[in-house]
């Protein structure tokens, strides 16, 4: 049974900095492209941060690049979110999601296969 497990959400100030964690379980983690995705309040869930299954290609929504980055540790099964610049508009839940490589870079929700069930990030001003 495939489980992605994120945590690292809570409640932070404008212009903190935040790590969300996804821990993956039952799928051969070196073998998925992962993903984050934000669902704010009132909206649809929008693409934050791609990154490969090596870890060697990424690519992120225009409203966080310059601001968060994506990594993955292999060995450890789990993706990682540096959110670093918080504005209230990151403020929502935030789900790693993964699909395996042979669907290549997915960048909508329905391309990915696995969801974990979501961390709570709110960020005040």
């Amino acid at each position: 049974q495939v489980q992605l497990v994120e945590s690292g959400g809570g409640l932070v100030q404008a212009g903190d900095s935040l790590r969300l964690s996804c821990q993956a379980s039952g799928l051969e983690f070196t073998t998925y492209n992962m993903a984050w995705f934000l669902q704010a309040p009132g909206k649809q869930r929008e693409f934050v941060a791609f990154i490969s299954r090596s870890g060697n290609t990424t690519y992120y929504g225009d409203s966080v690049k310059g601001r968060f980055t994506v990594s993955r540790d292999n060995a450890k099964a789990t993706v990682f979110l540096d959110m670093n610049t918080v504005t209230p508009d990151d403020t929502g839940i935030y789900y790693c999601a993964g699909v395996h490589w042979q669907w290549g870079v997915q960048f909508r929700p329905g391309g990915y296969a696995f969801w974990g069930q979501g961390t709570q990030v709110t960020v005040s001003s």
